[in-house]
């Protein structure tokens, strides 16, 4: 089992180095939640900040055994005043990532890209799993399989770039995007090979940058040398991708939990180009999963705060 979670054990082991994250815990009302931000903070992940109702959150710790009196609490009436308030905990500085509890995405994002308080940036928000496959040698970045259902060329730009950056700031040596589809040759009758296609074009005019980007591909001759090998398809990228971009959501959600109960892969959510990152969790989750996207996210506060620094 240790040998499973390889490269989350080596991800959590670095950030434990670092100094907790301030995070804001939006509504964590259920054991799964409480105990995944506990156990965050136990660890030297996070430093968490509850938000929700103080009555509730008491007797969930109390049920599950589990001391709290070391975190904050701040009082929130229902979910979506949790999430409201976990946002202006981060827009009041008092916060550097966010955490999902026990209220539906939709509520803690509907609070995130609010346009009078929220946490949008000139960015396009999107989703990334970083994917720890057992078989595979390295980290698997894949985008967009939680936010964006059917995105557009325009959007995607985004999307592509906030892959990259993710990649950087997990530390990859080099980022390499393979932009999926289901061939790898141009076909006008399947646009997202068109739209690929245009996306390296955008690379070649670095309107994207950071990375080697190609596609289309298919799946298999993105990852595995020998089918890019196969198919004669010459590039940097092909059989050697640690960024899958997908399609759409549909593809990408097949992709991942294929990845997950078939290759018996642990999936790390996060959500990128808000101001902060966000840590997006299921119930569904192991510890380890959990533990591992708050050690994204610590990587992913701790590189947008370098390139702030610079930019000023």
């Amino acid at each position: 089992m240790e040998s499973t979670h390889i490269k989350y054990r080596r991800l959590i082991a670095e950030c434990q180095a670092l100094p907790p994250l301030p995070v804001a815990v939006a509504h964590p009302c259920d054991a799964s939640s409480l105990e995944s931000a506990i156990d965050a903070a136990r660890q030297g992940l996070i430093a968490p900040t509850l938000v929700g109702p103080r009555e509730r959150i008491l007797s969930v710790a109390s049920e599950c055994g589990l001391s709290i009196a070391d975190y904050p609490i701040v009082d929130a009436p229902f979910s979506e005043a949790s999430a409201a308030q976990a946002v202006q905990l981060v827009r009041e500085g008092k916060a550097q990532a966010l955490m999902k509890g026990s209220l539906h995405t939709d509520e803690l994002m509907a609070a995130v890209v609010r346009r009078d308080a929220g946490l949008r940036t000139a960015r396009r928000i999107s989703h990334c799993f970083v994917m720890d496959v057992p078989s595979h040698a390295d980290p698997l970045i894949i985008t967009d399989a939680a936010v964006n259902i059917a995105p557009t060329l325009e959007e995607k730009i985004d999307i592509l770039q906030n892959a990259i950056d993710l990649g950087h700031a997990l530390g990859f040596p080099e980022v390499r995007v393979a932009i999926l589809s289901a061939m790898e040759t141009v076909n006008p009758k399947v646009p997202s090979t068109l739209e690929a296609a245009a996306l390296c074009k955008m690379v070649d005019r670095r309107q994207v940058t950071g990375a080697l980007v190609d596609g289309p591909l298919a799946l298999d001759n993105a990852i595995d040398p020998e089918a890019a090998r196969i198919k004669h398809i010459d590039s940097p990228v092909a059989g050697r991708a640690n960024v899958l971009m997908v399609p759409d959501l549909e593809a990408g959600n097949m992709l991942a939990k294929s990845l997950s109960f078939l290759a018996g892969a642990d999936a790390a959510g996060i959500v990128l180009g808000a101001r902060v990152p966000v840590i997006l969790t299921s119930r569904a989750d192991s510890v380890m999963t959990r533990l591992a996207s708050c050690a994204v996210a610590m990587l992913v506060a701790r590189a947008r705060l370098a390139a702030g620094h610079i930019e000023g």
